[in-house]
């Protein structure tokens, strides 16, 4: 039974190309920020999920895809979550799936769930709509390099402090 949880920065899940060993079991994914989640989705294998969202977001085929890379590079920022439906808060459901979906989805009132979801939290206005134009080149090859960069600035950053 796996009861695991993943928190990790976008910019970060960027850079992991394929998925650990130890994440194969979590099928459950949230897209959020500090205050807000975004969107909430289950899938066999999560991890991929998240990449399919992403990948599919160029071509406007995914509006959460679509949102992270109009909101480049703010959206680096943005967390990652990946869940077991099999972690006890879902054992009210029964550690079912798509009731644990439904659970997280009731809780926290995703921006783009609107599949039972009554009342969507609006996006920010602090972000630009799925729908506004990339302010980015569209190539995930340099999106991923931005992200390198940033965590490579991050990492050091924090090593310096250390060593203060």
């Amino acid at each position: 039974m796996n009861d695991q949880k993943v928190v990790i920065p976008l910019k970060r899940f960027l850079l992991i190309e394929q998925c650990p060993v130890g994440w194969k079991g979590l099928d459950l994914y949230m897209f959020r920020d500090e205050a807000v989640v975004f969107y909430v989705g289950q899938s066999h294998l999560a991890f991929a999920r998240v990449w399919e969202h992403l990948l599919s977001g160029f071509k406007g085929h995914s509006i959460m895809g679509r949102f992270v890379w109009c909101n480049w590079p703010t959206s680096m920022k943005f967390t990652v979550e990946l869940l077991s439906s099999q972690l006890e808060q879902f054992g009210v459901v029964g550690n079912e799936l798509s009731a644990a979906e439904r659970l997280l989805i009731q809780q926290w009132t995703p921006c783009f769930n609107v599949s039972q979801n009554r009342q969507p939290t609006p996006v920010p206005n602090s972000y630009l709509p799925a729908n506004a134009p990339f302010r980015r080149r569209r190539s995930l090859n340099a999106l991923i390099h931005e992200a390198e960069r940033a965590v490579k600035a991050e990492d050091n950053q924090l090593w310096t402090q250390e060593m203060e």
